[in-house]
């Protein structure tokens, strides 16, 4: 009998787990995509319905709504003038017109997706937005 003790692993079973380790990232890979793309709906979701507390807010201090851009790209905020400093989050751009002390609409951009995102508030829907008050994605 031999006294030889066996150590490490053999081709086939090394070959084996990288093709198992393959086939779960073939699985996992377009899932994470997916959760990246809804991570940047969620985020330019939120900075409308931010947009629209400082809309409200800066509407209750000088009855007229605030129009203009407002980005946060590359690590370099531009803040919509006037409406509180508001800053969008990372990547966004969020763009608003208003109509006077009647209503106003805005639309937000990522830096990563080609998707929009919209919500009006007191004038016409501006789309993808059917609702009003309620972010929109397309």
């Amino acid at each position: 009998m031999s006294n030889k003790i066996r150590k490490g692993f053999t081709l086939i079973e090394l070959l084996i787990v990288v093709v198992i380790i393959g086939i779960l990232a073939a699985i996992a890979i377009p899932k994470f995509a997916n959760t990246k793309e809804k991570a940047y709906l969620a985020s330019m979701k939120s900075d409308l319905r931010n947009m629209a507390t400082v809309q409200e807010a800066y509407f209750s201090d000088f009855q007229v709504y605030q129009s203009g851009t407002a980005s946060n790209l590359a690590g370099v905020a531009t803040p919509l003038g006037g409406a509180g400093g508001f800053v969008p989050s990372a990547g966004v751009t969020v763009t608003t017109a208003a109509t006077g002390g009647t209503g106003w609409n805005a639309s937000t951009t990522h830096s990563a997706t080609t998707r929009t995102c919209a919500i009006f508030i007191g004038v016409a829907p501006l789309a993808p937005a059917v609702v009003e008050g309620e972010p929109k994605c397309n």
